[in-house]
């Protein structure tokens, strides 16, 4: 079971628990020490339109009910950890054995290699980057977490001396050397 290479998991679980599990299974990581080996706990949404009286709106909805996705290198002590997760009703594969997913159906989903992330965008998670336009335009910040799908990136802005988290586009930022 055991594999050095973190790959993209999916583990099931009681449908409405995702976003329990999610928080739940990212204090769990912390407290077992294992954020080098369970990197993301990732519950993929979609926007829809929605009519309601009416009015439409744009609404976020969960692509996969009932599921979670997990970047984990996968071993005993990881799978463990995510299995005894209150919620998790299992791995999906055969039996109790867990079947990462493929490239293809990675970029299906809009789910990108970590080798790919970074060339991609040109920044990573740590980096400085500089805001090139928008309201933020010339704001300097960290990138603290990158949404491939959404091609967004949330940075660290200090405002009002206290750090801000800003949700730019791709597009917007530019990686900086300091």
């Amino acid at each position: 079971m055991a594999d050095t290479e973190a790959r993209w998991y999916v583990a099931h679980t009681y449908s409405g628990y995702e976003n329990k599990v999610k928080t739940d299974l990212e204090q769990n990581v912390q407290n077992n020490h294992l954020e080098d080996q369970i990197l993301e706990v990732s519950i993929p949404m979609v926007n829809v339109v929605e009519k309601k009286d009416g009015v439409e709106r744009t609404v976020q909805k969960k692509m996969f009910p009932a599921y979670v996705l997990i970047n984990m290198v996968m071993n005993d002590e990881t799978w463990y950890v995510v299995r005894n997760t209150r919620g998790v009703t299992g791995f999906v594969g055969p039996g109790s054995k867990p079947v990462p997913l493929t490239e293809q159906e990675m970029k299906d989903m809009g789910i990108k290699s970590q080798e790919t992330d970074t060339s991609e965008v040109g920044f990573s998670i740590g980096d400085s980057v500089l805001v090139k336009s928008g309201v933020w335009e010339d704001t300097t910040g960290i990138v603290r977490q990158i949404n491939h799908s959404e091609r967004t990136a949330t940075i660290y802005i200090d405002m009002f001396g206290r750090e801000t988290p800003v949700e730019i586009s791709f597009d917007d930022i530019e990686k900086v050397e300091i």
